[in-house]
């Protein structure tokens, strides 16, 4: 989810953090084994996400570590890239037109939802502008802080934003029969043990390379790259064991549900309903957007549903994997809407949110 320094994100944790990352797991497992048993669509994600959270909440201190959340980024990444091969890009003709509705769709979101806040629940302008940016989180909270904007409040709806899509869209795609109902040839396949240590090897290679060009979700996009190139050429045959995306899976799942660990349920009662109803105006609007590309290409409806759906980009991406969704198309679009959020946020922030001289009152 978030970035780390390289330094920080393979310093060995203390044993009270690997305690707390061990009980963080235990509980996104079982989480995520009882969806499964019930036969819920991405069930270990949505699971293990809504177990931590419950936990989370009722005062358990849970979280997960750099090096653990680098590690489960890494898994995913190399599962989404052992997908790639030429009929998964055979729409990639469509990206520029969708990549800039896209744009478009996020930018009216912004507005729509920000505007929902500001006239309903009387938020000022800079805290409505940052709540409505969908994802980079990490980002947005640092520009909150410098800004003087209200923090947990932005923290709470971009989370319930990113908590209801997790959930829902699973089974939203399953119930409506949009999802695929079975999963590549590539993603069944297991590599060979020498082939496991290629893609590894070479996912954390072009990963640490990412991170000192600075490029965003580097530990994700680092390994996809890696393992789209290592599958796209032939030279790997297979993903990795099931076992293992279980792993990436879930600890996505946990990640997620650990956001409550910081979140004191007074303040997440007292933003639900702001949470909610912005969440409601961006996907009336991205839904808009959707049907608009649904009539005029021929890109596959989940894909761009899942592409267009303003959660954590990582989230986003293992949904993606699970709901065995063109990973390739979606991991564009995520990555594209979460550089324009991380590059235009601050620009519409200076000219739209509150003068600095309020702020610094």
């Amino acid at each position: 989810m978030n970035q780390f320094p390289i330094a920080t994100a393979f310093a060995f944790p203390s044993r009270a953090k690997i305690f707390s990352a061990l009980e963080t797991l235990a509980i996104g497992t079982a989480g995520g084994l009882l969806f499964v048993w019930a036969g819920l669509p991405g069930g270990l994600i949505s699971g293990a996400m809504v177990a931590v959270g419950i936990a989370a909440l009722a005062g358990r201190r849970l979280a997960v570590p750099p090096i653990m959340t680098q590690t489960v980024l890494v898994l995913l990444g190399i599962s989404l890239g052992s997908l790639a091969s030429r009929q998964l890009i055979q729409h990639i003709s469509a990206y520029p037109l969708t990549i800039g509705l896209l744009a478009l769709a996020t930018f009216c979101s912004t507005f729509g939802s920000s505007l929902y806040l500001q006239r309903v629940h009387a938020w000022d302008r800079t805290s409505a502008f940052l709540a409505a940016s969908p994802g980079a989180l990490s980002q947005i909270s640092i520009l909150a802080a410098e800004r003087g904007a209200d923090v947990p409040a932005i923290v709470v709806v971009q989370t319930l934003r990113v908590i209801i899509l997790t959930a829902a869209l699973p089974l939203m795609l399953s119930l409506t029969g949009i999802a695929p109902s079975s999963p590549p040839v590539a993603a069944v396949a297991t590599a060979s043990p020498r082939e496991l240590v290629e893609l590894i090897v070479a996912a954390v290679a072009v990963s640490l390379l990412l991170r000192l060009m600075k490029f965003p979700a580097s530990w994700m996009f680092g390994a996809m790259i890696a393992s789209s190139v290592l599958h796209g050429t032939g030279l790997v045959e297979g993903g990795l064991p099931p076992w293992m995306r279980g792993v990436a899976l879930v600890g996505i799942g946990a990640l997620i549900g650990t956001r409550f660990a910081r979140m004191k349920t007074k303040t997440l009662l007292g933003h639900v309903h702001a949470g909610l109803g912005s969440f409601a105006i961006a996907i009336a609007i991205s839904a808009i957007f959707v049907a608009l590309i649904v009539l005029t290409t021929h890109v596959g409806i989940a894909n761009i549903v899942v592409a267009f759906a303003p959660g954590a980009m990582d989230a986003m991406l293992a949904l993606a994997l699970t709901l065995h969704i063109d990973p390739i198309f979606v991991g564009a679009h995520h990555l594209s809407r979460f550089v324009f959020v991380t590059i235009a946020t601050p620009g519409i922030v200076h000219l739209f949110g509150r003068p600095q001289e309020d702020v610094d009152d």
